[in-house]
């Protein structure tokens, strides 16, 4: 049985690879629709699982892993930054405050789908208002939710993390093990 990865992710490629050396990426194309009225954990779930369902149509044998991740503070979802203005915007929103990154993942094999979630808690330190153009002058967070990269230069303002690092890099690494597990009866590197 092949593994496809519905993401071109470069974070959730080198994290898959720990877990399961050989499988090919297939991105998703399809819209990311949000569910109306949505909390951040149905959203992830629901993506995740657009994107697993979209791929696993034309390989229905292959087990295929979808995913998708966003920041939420005070409930309200932050996604990825549209501008320079958006990015700094969401900077500053999070500066010095805690908020939580939902990663969903589903897997898809021979028809059946099984989704869950994963949240932890960021805390970022305060940042002034140079580090935050600074930060938001680069490349980095322009392809991440919530504008930016918890294992890149942004790590100098994480103040500490309650969970799993991974989700927030891009797949909680041992729920997608056990999950594996659950879905085909033995563990990834056996596959």
């Amino acid at each position: 049985m092949n593994l496809i990865l519905a993401s071109k992710s470069p974070r959730r490629i080198e994290l898959l690879k720990q877990i399961h050396p050989e499988f090919s990426v297939e991105p998703a194309k399809g819209e990311e629709i949000v569910p109306e009225g949505a909390t951040p954990a149905e959203t992830v779930m629901a993506l995740a699982r657009a994107k697993a369902e979209e791929i696993a149509a034309n390989h229905p044998d292959e087990l295929v892993v979808g995913s998708d991740t966003v920041v939420a503070v005070d409930n309200q979802i932050l996604g990825k930054p549209k501008s320079h203005e958006h990015c700094v915007e969401m900077i500053r929103q999070l500066s010095g405050r805690r908020h939580q990154v939902y990663t969903g993942v589903a897997l898809a094999l021979h028809g059946e789908i099984e989704t869950f979630y994963d949240v932890t808690e960021v805390e970022f330190y305060p940042l002034s208002e140079e580090e935050i153009l600074w930060y938001a002058s680069l490349e980095e967070p322009y392809d991440k939710a919530g504008g930016y990269g918890i294992q890149g230069s942004f790590s100098r303002w994480v103040g500490g993390i309650d969970g799993c690092y991974f989700g927030v890099v891009g797949f909680p690494a041992n729920k997608l093990s056990k999950l594996f597990f659950d879905c085909v009866g033995t563990y990834p590197d056996s596959i």
